[in-house]
């Protein structure tokens, strides 16, 4: 034990002079991405023009400039802010609202940060910039110098005053000059991927009220920046495009069909103001036992001022195009349009109208979309196929902090309610979209929706349990299922519905196949392979048992609305409903049919559940003044041949035509399925009857319900 008394000391951090190095080289993800930040800094500046200059390429030391006419730094600004690491002067002068002199701009930068995002692209730095009435000063850095001392505070950096030698007479800005350069070869790609980005930095839906524009200039390699393809003309050739509003109140957007050269189906425009429907948040796959899918709690599905809290009103513009070779087929630039969107598509975020970078980036999805189009690939947009923006304003989305790496929002609260609402609106583009879309694939001869087959997922399963020498364990389970699946098709074809049929059950055992993928290069256990083997089975099994008509027989109505009603009590409970139902009434109407009780449960609950949904859209929770939500349930004996089960609402009703919305995977629920009212009509079928969708005329109804309105009309007994 040491024999000196116990040491107390009271010191300051001394930070490594190599922490510079660290902030710009490790902070800034790519070259391309450092000079992306100087731009920035430029805007911060109040800059109306930025010139990015990339020159010598031949020579041994090629050198980058990036110049720009904003109000430029003065020796006083140079020494007691820019020479400050991490200095909070923008993000304080963001949060008291005070902005540019010129062009009224509120700071982007927040971090006091991004000015060593130099250092990711070279050594030696000169920086001259020049302020209003001010002497010419220079600052120059030699960051290998600087890495020689140990201490930061020993890292000394040369700052000094001249008179102006390239800002002469009045002209203020900054001039940056990097050498040393960290990558000297720049291939036409690296150049045209630093000319795309460059561009980017401001939106090319929205019309700016200043100036700010970026120029890339090589001048060893002016033919490399040639032939470029011009955006505006590309953006032209999207027959959707959708561009919507929500300033926490109001959704308003306007859809428009454009139509397809050479392919009769009519252009078809939409303007619409109704709730914003919120994506639901879930967590990961429900048949993935590592994962334990679960749905985060979400009491809201209409999305209210409180949603865009920290966040403000919020905009977008989305141009979609069509990838199938029927319809790109009929454009003479179809080749350009696939490489644009390959390399450009996606969603990007801007505030005041200066992109968020990496949100659209090639090797970034922050929506998912790729995974949704996955899980519905009839429906859903894939980021190769739009172009789109979502616009924020900075002054009220102060909860958004960006990272200090620069590549995105911190994922916080904010963050994910504003993805809800931009999910929420891509899915009413998607629904309108999908109405166009099969009307186009009838046009061109294409099939629309069917059964793909499994063999080709089943036996790249099947070589995977193989790789991962879980074969003998798995093969007994995968021949099950082919055999079940093989009895289902034959099944669905005795039913005569072999085309939309049999794509539900596909799309759910492709799903489940995709996940046993998933866990078996994870190294799932055989047991927990087993059991995911065995809900597949299930999903089969049961679908070829519902049918079976052998189940059918000689049933009362009444008996199918009791159970129905007593299978939704708690939800009726829950989120406050107030069931109209005669039948329940002592000496109710009541009728018989021939029908499997299970399966026209399944289809009555169905609907009540879709009603219950749409109340909740029309009559939010917490909503003042709103009228009770309401459904009402009847048996009409005789309804056009047969007995019928009505069930109406006073939400907000359909929007689309009967044939539109049994169609499978339609649906304008934002995570839907679209199999709900696909699976009624199917049932109807099987029982010799029908599912129809009449005007409220045609149905004596009691003069609340003014919603939806559909009718179950069964076979009557003769």
């Amino acid at each position: 034990m040491p024999a000196d008394r116990p040491r107390t000391v009271r010191q300051s951090f001394r930070p490594r002079a190599r922490l510079l190095q660290i902030l710009g080289d490790q902070l800034i993800g790519s070259p391309r991405l450092a000079v992306f930040e100087l731009v920035k800094n430029a805007y911060d500046a109040d800059a109306s023009e930025v010139v990015v200059r990339i020159k010598d390429l031949d020579g041994d030391e090629p050198v980058i400039t990036v110049q720009d006419d904003g109000y430029g730094m003065s020796f006083e600004t140079i020494r007691d802010v820019w020479l400050v690491p991490a200095d909070d002067h923008r993000e304080l002068e963001r949060a008291d609202g005070i902005r540019s002199p010129k062009f009224n701009r509120l700071p982007l930068g927040e971090k006091g940060v991004g000015r060593f995002a130099v250092h990711k692209l070279g050594d030696r730095i000169e920086l001259v910039t020049r302020a209003l009435r001010q002497r010419e000063c220079v600052v120059t850095i030699d960051w290998r110098d600087m890495m020689r001392s140990r201490l930061l505070d020993q890292a000394k950096v040369s700052v000094k005053e001249r008179e102006p030698k390239v800002f002469t007479n009045s002209r203020t800005g900054t001039l940056i000059t990097i050498r040393s350069l960290r990558e000297t070869e720049w291939t036409r790609r690296d150049l045209r991927d630093l000319w795309r980005q460059l561009t980017s930095i401001a939106s090319p839906f929205r019309k700016r009220k200043d100036t700010f524009d970026v120029r890339l200039e090589v001048p060893d390699r002016p033919t490399w920046l040639r032939d470029l393809p011009d955006v505006s003309t590309l953006m032209e050739r999207a027959p959707w495009r959708f561009n919507f509003k929500f300033d926490g109140r109001d959704f308003t957007y306007t859809y428009e069909f454009l139509g397809v050269p050479g392919i009769a189906v009519q252009p078809r425009t939409v303007t619409r103001t109704e709730p914003l429907q919120v994506w639901r948040d879930v967590e990961p796959d429900d048949l993935d036992p590592n994962e334990d899918r679960r749905r985060r709690k979400q009491e809201k599905v209409v999305a209210d001022t409180s949603m865009i809290r920290g966040i403000g009103p919020i905009s977008g513009e989305f141009y979609v195009f069509d990838r199938e070779r029927a319809i790109l087929s009929q454009f003479a630039d179809r080749r350009l349009i696939e490489r644009f969107l390959d390399q450009n598509g996606g969603v990007r975020v801007y505030r005041d109208d200066i992109r968020v970078y990496n949100y659209g980036e090639a090797d970034d999805d922050w929506l998912s979309l790729d995974i949704r189009r996955v899980n519905s690939p009839t429906k859903n947009i894939s980021r190769n196929i739009v172009l789109g923006a979502v616009d924020l304003k900075l002054e009220t989305s102060l909860q958004l902090q960006e990272k200090t790496n620069r590549e995105g929002f911190v994922i916080n609260s904010a963050y994910r309610r504003l993805r809800q609402m931009v999910l929420g609106a891509l899915a009413v583009l998607e629904t309108e979209r999908q109405i166009d879309k099969r009307k186009l694939r009838i046009a061109t001869g294409k099939p629309t929706e069917g059964p793909q087959g499994i063999t080709k997922p089943i036996e790249q399963l099947r070589i995977i349990a193989r790789r991962h020498g879980v074969s003998d364990e798995l093969e007994p389970s995968i021949r099950r299922i082919e055999q079940d699946y093989g009895e289902l098709r034959d099944n669905f074809l005795r039913a005569g519905l072999s085309n939309v049929g049999l794509a539900v059950v596909f799309h759910e055992v492709e799903r489940g196949v995709a996940v046993l993928h998933r866990s078996i290069e994870a190294g799932g256990t055989t047991e927990q392979l087993r059991m995911q083997s065995g809900q597949l089975q299930e999903v089969l099994e049961n679908s070829t048992r519902l049918l079976r008509k052998s189940e059918r027989e000689i049933g009362s109505l009444r008996d199918l609305v009791v159970a129905a009603r007593d299978m939704l009590l708690v939800r009726f409970r829950v989120h406050e409903v107030r069931l109209t139902c005669p039948p329940l009434d002592v000496g109710g109407p009541d009728a018989k049919a021939v029908f499997a009780f299970n399966l026209a449960l399944g289809a009555l609950t169905n609907l009540i559940d879709n009603a219950i949904y749409w109340l909740r859209v029309a009559r939010p929770e917490g909503a003042e003044g709103e009228e009770a939500r309401r459904i009402y349930i009847d048996i009409v004996a005789d309804w056009q041949g047969g007995p019928a089960i009505i069930v109406a609402d006073n939400g907000t009703g359909f929007q689309d035509a009967p044939d539109e919305v049994v169609q499978p995977f339609f649906s304008r629920r934002p995570d839907g399925m679209g199999l709900g009212l696909y699976y009624a009509n199917m049932v109807m079928q099987l029982n010799d009857g029908r599912l129809e969708i009449p005007d409220r005329g045609d149905a004596e109804l009691p003069e609340e319900f003014t919603g939806a309105v559909v009718a179950l009309v069964f076979k009557g007994i003769d």
